[in-house]
Parts: C-alpha cells; sequence; structure tokens
C-alpha cells in the first residue's frame, strides 16, 4: 500500500485524528488554565502537549520506517532492523526529557503542568478510540 492509500485507511484517519485532538485537547486546557489567570500553567500545559504531539509524529515514522525494513525483508529467514531505527526511538525519548528539563529548569514553568500537557496524548488516544468504537456500533 503506498503512503497516499495508508493515510486514506481507517488507520490513517485514526492516526490523524489522535494528532489533531492531542493539541486541541492540550490547546483547551491551556486555554482554562489562561482564563484562571495562571500563565506559567497554560504555558506548561501547551508545551508539554506540543511535545506530545512531536513525540507521535516521531513515533510514526518510526514505525513507518520498521514497516518499511520488515517489507523490504519479507522473504529472508532472520530479516534485521536498522540500528538507526533503534537509535531514533529511544532518541526521541532523550530529547523529551532534555527539552522537559531545560524548559522547567529555564522558563520556570511548573513540572506538573508540563507533565500533563504531555497526558493529552493519551486523552487523544482514548477519545479517538471511543469515537472509532462509536462509530462501528452504527
Amino acid at each position: 500500500m503506498a503512503p497516499r492509500e495508508a493515510d486514506l485507511s481507517r488507520g490513517g484517519v485514526t492516526e490523524r485524528r489522535i494528532a489533531w485532538l492531542t493539541l486541541v485537547l492540550g490547546f483547551i486546557a491551556s486555554a482554562t488554565a489562561g482564563l484562571l489567570r495562571n500563565g506559567p500553567w497554560a504555558a506548561g500545559l501547551v508545551i508539554g502537549a506540543v511535545l506530545a504531539w512531536l513525540n507521535f509524529r516521531w513515533l510514526r515514522r518510526g514505525l513507518d520506517a520498521l514497516v518499511a525494513a520488515s517489507a523490504a525483508q519479507a522473504g529472508s529467514e532472520k530479516p534485521r532492523v536498522p540500528l538507526g531505527t533503534y537509535f531514533w526511538m529511544l532518541f526521541r525519548y532523550g530529547l523529551i526529557a532534555f527539552s522537559v528539563y531545560v524548559i522547567f529548569k529555564y522558563l520556570k514553568v511548573p513540572l506538573l503542568s508540563v507533565v500533563l500537557g504531555l497526558c493529552a496524548l493519551g486523552a487523544a488516544a482514548i477519545a479517538a478510540s471511543v469515537y472509532e468504537i462509536l462509530c462501528a456500533m452504527d
């Protein structure tokens, strides 16, 4: 299946839904904190949501590379995954941890607000899953 066709499949639609829901939920939480006049928390929530969105995009790229490598080696007895794929999968966690540290240390944003912003990805995945279940019932 070509990349364009994969994006049109049900899974591709769900992936796009999770991506935009991550940002929407993060910005809603940030706007709520902003309305409550808590600027540092609002900043932390939006930063965490953007980092969660980046993490999701990088995860998708890593898995796409893994699938491409396995498809290319479909007939071999012992398929090998390129070492760079493992590196990038681990590197993204290190990069997110480093980003959170820098944001916490230099921008003085509450760490808990960034962590809660990172949870926007989980909330988006749950919301997209519930949506898919409800649509399947029709």
